[in-house]
């Protein structure tokens, strides 16, 4: 696989680094919240892109939040799995494909009390933006 370029956010970046560097070991907590690496092929630029999401699990399945901070817009990892949702994944040592999915309706619904409830600041995040923040479900493949 090509070497992914890592968020163009610094502090994204070297906590990517670390968490790459360590397995998972360092980062794979972040502040007390589970953080996985996310790399997706940009819609644009065909690049492999990698950044760090906060994480929730969800019977086998990972789940993440495209709450970009709640600004305006989504974010661009968001809008590169959605015109390619095959990804990978990594969570601690283990790296793999998997398929990104929006959720929608009841499931949406109770995956944003599950990550909610896992970083409380997502619903700060809801309360800056008009846009409804995509849930995507990550199924390993």
């Amino acid at each position: 696989m090509a070497q992914p370029t890592d968020s163009p956010t610094k502090w994204v970046a070297q906590h990517v680094q670390r968490y790459v560097e360590t397995g998972g070991e360092q980062g794979g907590v972040f502040h007390g919240v589970p953080a996985l690496l996310l790399t997706t092929r940009g819609r644009k630029s065909g690049q492999l892109r990698r950044t760090a999401l906060y994480y929730g699990e969800d019977d086998g399945r990972y789940v993440v939040v495209a709450s970009n901070g709640g600004a305006a817009k989504h974010p661009a990892w968001y809008l590169n799995l959605i015109a390619e949702p095959e990804v990978t994944v990594q969570v601690g040592a283990d790296e793999f494909t998997a398929v990104a999915q929006s959720a929608e309706g009841a499931e949406w619904d109770r995956l944003w009390e599950m990550m909610a409830d896992i970083f409380p600041t997502y619903r700060s995040y809801r309360m800056k933006t008009d846009r409804e923040i995509p849930l995507v479900v990550l199924t390993r493949k």
